[in-house]
């Protein structure tokens, strides 16, 4: 059975429309989850296999697709392929655990615009998402005007090289600390992102710190109690050290 958008939604003008196909219950609802907490994009129904994917489209409009491969009735390449003869032009974003770099090449082949590896966080999902949603409005015009127009169109799709971390930095635990960091309006604390991302105190502030030291992030005192102010962190929507844009 299909998890169609029960609630009615009616994906405002400029909104984008996202199908998740998952076989997993558990992981389609995760993937609606983050998907619907990033601005300009709504999911309008989850499915679990390639059939239900494919009758879900001759019903409602889609924009992008994020297509598990491994399904219980077919590849999810063979959706693709299945949706693009049907005349369906929704992107794709393949989610998957497959690492085989034959199945990447085959996915590129097949028109999939990113490939995204299980598991991931929800920035990362979000970096794609926000890629995908510059690809489209690069693209919204009639001409390109030069060659300069079309590459920046196609570079809009590809993540810049990832910064070297420092010694002792993972880049999954930052993802996650950076995560609970743009989640918190007021600030946030190293004690609070400790507990948020499940390590120590120290830990959190050291991948604090470290946003910080990337202009990602701004430390200040939060008084009020007791004792030595307690450092709060906010995050920066300015570009950091790195080339990448806070927001």
């Amino acid at each position: 059975m299909s998890d169609t958008a029960r609630t009615g939604q009616n994906p405002g003008a400029g909104t984008s429309r996202v199908l998740v196909v998952e076989d997993d219950p558990i992981a389609a609802a995760a993937h609606a989850l983050y998907v619907g907490r990033v601005a300009g994009f709504t999911v309008v129904g989850t499915v679990h296999s390639g059939g239900e994917a494919l009758r879900f489209f001759r019903q409602h409009p889609v924009d992008l697709v994020l297509l598990d491969l491994h399904l219980p009735d077919g590849h999810g390449l063979q959706v693709v392929q299945a949706m693009r003869a049907a005349g369906h032009t929704a992107d794709v974003i393949a989610v998957t655990s497959a690492r085989d770099l034959g199945v990447v090449r085959q996915a590129v082949s097949a028109g999939v615009v990113q490939y995204l590896l299980k598991p991931f966080t929800f920035p990362t999902l979000r970096d794609r998402l926000d890629r995908w949603a510059r690809f489209r409005r690069e693209l919204a015009g009639g001409e390109a005007s030069g060659q300069d127009e079309v590459d920046r169109a196609l570079a809009s799709l590809r993540s810049p090289e990832s910064p070297v971390l420092p010694k002792g930095l993972s880049g999954p635990t930052l993802e996650a600390v950076t995560s609970a960091l743009r989640e918190a309006d007021d600030g946030i604390s190293a004690n609070a992102a400790a507990a948020a991302v499940g390590v120590s105190r120290i830990t959190a502030r050291r991948y604090l710190e470290h946003l910080v030291d990337t202009g990602r992030a701004v430390r200040s005192p939060q008084y009020g109690q007791v004792g030595r102010p307690e450092l709060s962190y906010r995050w920066s929507p300015g570009p950091g050290r790195d080339g990448r844009v806070g927001s």
